[in-house]
Parts: structure tokens; sequence; C-alpha cells
């Protein structure tokens, strides 16, 4: 016997609530009173339940149209909620201002959530995301999401819980924000709805969220969210062992643990609003296990039938909530056979009315229109937000008067600005904020954060605890509350450790969701090597491959103290207007460094730039070495970055020939133009300085700019780190750039 296809189980699943309908023909309980209890003791009523089965069968036949749309070649996502529709209590008993971050099985949810909305349109919001439609309100045609400006409902991809970092950090900075009387993006008594799959809760992504409430309720702080795990028994193929939820959260510190039967309206009513209730008024975390049942196998192009036997399919399928609904409605004098016949009918002919009209709806047809909302780019008011100088009273209160200013200071070395920079930045954002691994009383590892706290408080400037991802996903959340985040990473290396929440997460947001949400910031990584042998591959990381990567991500690169802070000024700008999330990337080496040339000559320190000052995204900086004193083009362009640039310029000093140094300073938007430009003006010789690995690094962009579009003669050459992790002690020069090797490298091309 052939194995039946998603379709026919689907018209299994359909005929199994007609059934079940149909036996309550002739004897449903007389109608009761609506306002009354649907069963004894319940707190669902007779008139809410009615409606919640409303949303719940809207919900079950968008999966089945799902289904046909995808037989018919007309829909591209069949990940439905059928037998999860119990969460639409969830949509009625939190608030539409209440900010969602959901599960892909949320149908019921959103459909009764958007009933707290006049205007709104659920099902055919979530068909337009089926058949990809640009009028799709979510994503605008780039993914199926559940997604709606007016729900407060931030739009998801998540499919391993890798949403919940970012849903901790959210609930903690709106908390914040109204401890410190910032403009607040919900009402204050709003709470984070969050919602994810047994499977997913075993992911380290997961883990770490949990971990990091814990944390955040030791340290008695508030956090109002509701974790919502929708326990169906079984992720994909590979079955939840019975009892593990509960065995694992029950006892979670600071965390309440709430369960109940999601196949059960009444019994899901009451827990979650015990739960929504909890959360709201005590501004703790509750984890809220609704045991639910999965239907129609993960997906459509799921073949259940490679892991499941009929049988165990039949039995799932007998699970089904909607049954159970039907049950309680015809039981509880709320409905009868004929009025929920009609009902399901009614909502079958609305979802495929919906259908038609999604498929009438435009697509996206160009490759701007889907890369519109990934990176906005306002130049002009980023530009001017930059320079903006009107906070003085508050930049005078921060250094302890005008005489402190750091621009009236002698120049300073890179790792001083920086410190100045941000302090700077902090009085002219309020609603900025400095957190990670040692940046408070210590000020930093490399003393990047000295005095910040103790300047602007630790409410705005705090140690998180030790691990990225919580760092990253609290970022996440703060600029989903409207707010300026900047973390610190501590190293390069450690962004492996939590990359997703950048490029999976962060640097997603505006292109899911057509730019209508967006979470601005600016990530400060301690970069690169050149450190004398210290800390080993951990602490060296050159490589920018992974950011490189993320599309939309800026990566800044800084190699003086004087462009730190006008990058950086740069870089906030651009979150404040454009919601732009940055990699702020800076050389370990170089933080203290002073001198040039010799000892003593204090060529590395810089003036503070005053307010007012800044460097343009995309902007290089130039260096004319001429050689003997003679003036004129260049014979060569060095380019080079962070550590490459100082090496760069020393041996440039040595060649005795006219040469030109470009510092990037921006690797992502690469400078190409000016790359380009400044290639033909050296007659096409262009060496490139990369400290970064030979295989990704950033030489080989350089190399494909000038390839794009070559100048007359042009001759590139690479001196570039080797492939491989950087050893502890002197090895380490056997394996980077050397101000030996440039010149060496120059002296050979200016000789053929």
């Amino acid at each position: 016997m052939a194995a039946p296809s998603p379709i026919q189980r689907a018209e299994v699943v359909d005929r199994n609530v007609l059934d079940r309908i149909a036996s309550w023909e002739g004897r449903a309980a007389p109608h009761g009173e609506p306002e009354g209890p649907i069963r004894e003791g319940a707190g669902l009523t007779r008139a809410t339940a009615l409606r919640l089965f409303e949303s719940q069968v809207l919900s079950r036949h968008l999966d089945l149209e799902a289904r046909a749309l995808r037989a018919r070649a007309k829909g591209y996502y069949t990940i439905g909620s059928a037998g999860h529709e119990g969460n639409v209590v969830l949509g009625a008993l939190a608030r539409h201002t209440d900010p969602a971050l959901l599960h892909y099985r949320s149908g019921a949810l959103f459909v009764e959530r958007a009933r707290q909305v006049p205007g709104v349109d659920p099902v055919l919001d979530i068909l337009l995301g089926m058949v990809a439609s640009a009028d799709d309100p979510a994503s605008g045609g780039r993914h199926k999401v559940f997604g709606s400006e007016p729900l407060s409902v931030l739009p998801q991809t998540s499919t391993i819980a890798s949403h919940l970092p970012k849903a901790v950090g959210l609930a903690l900075f709106h908390e914040r924000g109204k401890f410190l009387r910032l403009p607040l993006r919900w009402p204050a008594e709003a709470i984070v709805l969050c919602s994810f799959g047994d499977a997913s809760v075993n992911h380290a992504v997961a883990q770490t969220a949990f971990n990091a409430a814990s944390y955040v309720l030791h340290r008695k702080l508030a956090l109002p969210i509701l974790f919502v795990c929708e326990d169906n028994g079984i992720g994909i193929s590979v079955p939840t062992p019975a009892g593990w939820i509960e065995r694992s959260f029950a006892d979670r510190p600071g965390i309440r643990y709430l369960a109940a039967d999601g196949l059960d309206l009444a019994a899901a009513w009451d827990a979650t609003a015990e739960a929504v209730a909890h959360v709201r008024e005590r501004r703790q975390p509750v984890f809220l296990h609704l045991r639910v049942a999965r239907l129609l196998a993960h997906a459509g192009s799921d073949v259940e039938t490679t892991y499941h036997t009929l049988e165990e399919i039949a039995a799932e399928e007998a699970k089904d909530p909607l049954l159970r609904s039907v049950d309680l409605l015809c039981g509880g004098g709320a409905a009868s056979s004929g009025e929920l016949r009609d009902l399901y009918e009614r909502a079958r002919a609305r979802v495929r009315e919906a259908a038609a009209e999604a498929l009438r709806r435009p697509k996206l047809s160009t490759a701007a229109q889907v890369v519109a909302a990934l990176a906005p780019n306002s130049p002009e008011r980023v530009r001017a937000e930059a320079a903006r100088a009107d906070y003085g009273p508050a930049r005078s209160k921060l250094f302890g008067g005008e005489a402190n200013l750091p621009e009236r200071g002698k120049p300073r070395h890179l790792a001083a600005l920086l410190s100045a920079g941000l302090l700077d930045l902090l009085a002219k954002y309020p609603e900025m904020f400095v957190f990670g691994e040692d940046v408070g009383k210590k000020g930093g590892v490399y003393h990047a954060t000295a005095d910040l706290q103790a300047r602007a408080g630790p409410a705005r400037v705090f140690d998180t605890l030790l691990d990225e991802t919580t760092i990253l996903g609290l970022a996440i959340g703060a600029g989903l509350c409207g707010y300026l985040p900047v973390p610190e990473i501590q190293y390069l290396a450690y962004v492996h450790n939590a990359e997703d929440q950048l490029r999976g997460e962060a640097c997603s947001q505006q292109f899911f969701s057509a730019g209508k949400v967006r979470n601005p910031m600016v990530v400060r990584i301690a970069s690169f090597g050149y450190q004398e042998g210290f800390g080993g591959h951990f602490h060296n990381d050159s490589s920018l491959a992974v950011l490189r990567d993320m599309p939309g991500l800026v990566v800044a690169v800084p190699s003086r103290g004087d462009d730190a802070v006008g990058m950086l000024r740069t870089c906030l700008a651009a979150a404040r207007v454009d919601g732009r999330v940055s990699a702020f990337c800076e050389p370990i080496a170089l933080y203290m460094q002073r001198d040039l040339h010799a000892p003593g000559d204090s060529g590395w320190c810089f003036p503070f730039p005053p307010p007012g000052e800044a460097v343009a995204l995309g902007e290089p900086r130039l260096y004319d070495v001429p050689g003997e004193g003679v003036a004129g083009a260049p014979e060569l362009l060095l380019v080079a970055y962070a550590n490459g640039v100082r090496l760069a310029l020393r041996a440039a000093r040595k060649l005795g020939r006219r040469a030109r140094v470009m510092d990037l300073r921006w690797i992502a938007p690469l400078p190409a133009e000016a790359i380009r430009r400044e290639a033909a003006a050296a007659g096409g010789r262009v060496l490139v300085v990369d400290e970064g690995r030979r295989s990704g690094g950033v030489a080989e962009a350089v190399g494909a700019a000038l390839l794009d579009d070559p100048p007359a003669r042009l001759r590139m050459r690479r001196v570039t780190g080797d492939d491989t992790y950087v050893p502890l002690g002197d090895a380490w020069r056997l394996t980077f750039p050397s101000e030996e090797g440039i010149l060496a490298a120059a002296r050979e091309m200016l000789a053929g």
C-alpha cells in the first residue's frame, strides 16, 4: 500500500473535524448563558470559547490552503500550526501591545490577537506571506513569517529558538528604560511574549536565554517575559523523551513553571491567564509548558511515513485540539452541531477567497526590491546626525566641566580617545548603553571604557555575564526597544561563539520586516594580532571573513584614535537614523601605541576631534609618503587597515620612492571606487597589506574591486597572514605581515 501524500492526510484531518461536529447532531447541550463558564469551575466563558474556536478553525483552514497552494505550485510555505491551535488563548489573554516573538506554529494565536486591532485581516496577511507577495505586510514577500506592526508581533524566521536571547534583552531593556525615564516603545505594563517548540529548548542558544533570565532574577532585576514552550513531543522526526521538558524546567531558578493541556481550551485558558497575570504584576518570568500535538507532519514536504506508521499518525490525529474544542462547545452549551458546521465552512470560504486575492497581488520583481529593506542608507542624514553638536551642557556634566573636555587635552593614544569618544556619545544619546564583559568598574581589559561607569552610571554602563550570545541578544533587545546599544565582545575570536545573533537575527531584522522593525547597534570588538606573542590564537584573531559575509553589516576598522572617534560617531548616527548594525573592530596592539617611527616621537597620538567632526561611512584615509623629498604622483599604492597601516607607513618611509598609503577604515562597505581611483593614480601598482589570513582575507575583496574595473597596467601583490591559527610566543612573527616583508614586496614591485 502506497504511503498517503501530505494532501491525503490533510483531507483526513479535515474530515475528522466535520465528522466530530456531525456526531453531536441532536445531542448538544442546550444553549447556556453566553457569559457563563463553558464548564463548571472554568474561567473561560461560552462566548469566548466560541470566538476562540473560530480563530482555531481559521488557522486550520490556512494550513489546509497552504498545502493546496503548494500542490498547484502557487505557495511556498507549508509549516503549519495544526495541532498547536491551543495557543489561541495567548492571542486573547496577552495584549496586542505586548511585544511578541513567536514560534512558527502560531497561526491561531496570530488570528486571535488580530481581533484586538480593527482593520487587521490576519487571514489575508498570512496568505500574502505564503504566496510571497510584495504586499505581505510582515516581510514584503521576503519570507513567510508571523509579523505585524500594529499587533506588536516582531517578525521571526528562527527555527532553533535563536530569538530567545533577544526576547530576554527586550524585556530587560523595557524595564531599564522605565527606570531611566526614557521613551518607551510599548506601555509601561507591557510584557514580552516568546514562544518556541519543545525540540528547540535543547539548543545552546535557548539554554543561553534561560540561563540569562535566571541570572537577571538572581541579580534581583525585573524581567517581564512569558516563555511559552509548545510541546508536541517531536522535533521533525526525533521524539522528545516523555517528561523531559518538565524535568528540565520545573525547578529553574527564578523562572516559575506552569503546565497545561494545550489541547483543552478551558485548561489552557486558566493556566495562561495565571501565567500572564504573574508576569505582568510581578515583572518576573514564567515558563508556560503547553502540551500540544503535531498534525500534518513537520511540513508539507515531510514524508512522515518514513519514521511513523500509519497507526501512529492516526493516533496523533485523534488528539486534534479542534475535536476537543467541538466537544467542549457542544457539551458546554455554547453552540449546536449545525452552528459549528456553518462556522467551519464559512471559515473555509473566507480562507479560499483570501487566497484567490493573495494570488492576484504583485510579487517582488527586481533585485533592488529584494534588498531595499536590508540596509537602509541615508548618507546626508547620517552625516548631519554624526556632526550634530547640540549637547554641550550634557558633555560638560559628564566630563566634569568645560576645562575637562577632551578636545582641550593633549594628543592621546587610541584607547584614551576611544574612552573619551564613548563618554562623549553617552552625553549625546541618553538612550545609549555600553555593556559587556569587564566594561564597568575595570574599564575594559584594555581600559577603553575607563571611567565610563563612574561618570554615566551603572544603569547605562554595566558588566554582563560572560556569554557572547547573551551580550548580543541583550543588544538586539535594546535596539528593538528603540535604544542605542554598544555591546563589547572582548576578542574577535569570541564573536564566533555567537555570530548567528548578528547574521541570523540582528542583520536580518529589517530585511524580514520590510524595514518596519529595526535593532540598531554598534558592536565593539577588540581585534587582530601583533600582541608580541601574548594569548595565542584566541586573543590574536585577525579574520574578518565572517563579518564581511553578513548582509548589511557595517564593518569599521579604525587604526588611530581620532579616526576611531569620528567613525564611532558615524556608526551611532547610522544606527539612529537608519537602524544599521555595525561591527567596530579595534586593533588591540594599537590601543596603547604612542609612537610611529621612533621611540618617543608620539607619531601615533592624536588630538580628540571636537563635536561636529566625523568620518563619513566608506571614506578611507590617505597618506602621501614623498620619496627623497620629491613631490609628484605616487609610484605605488599600499592598501592596509588596522595594524597594517602603521607597518605600511613605516615601510613606505624607508622605500625612498613616492608612495601613497590608503587606510581603508571601512571594510564593509569597502571603499571600492577610492581603491580604483588611487590605483590608477599610482600607475596600477597596488600592494595590499592584509593581516588576516591569505584565504578569505580582505585582500581578496580589494583584488575583486580592482578587477571589476581595472586600471591600465594593473599589477597587484599581497602581503598577508598565513592560513593558520596564531601560536603562542615569538612564533607569531612567522605568520603575520612584517615591516620588512612589506618593504621587500614594495621594492620588488617598483623594480619590475
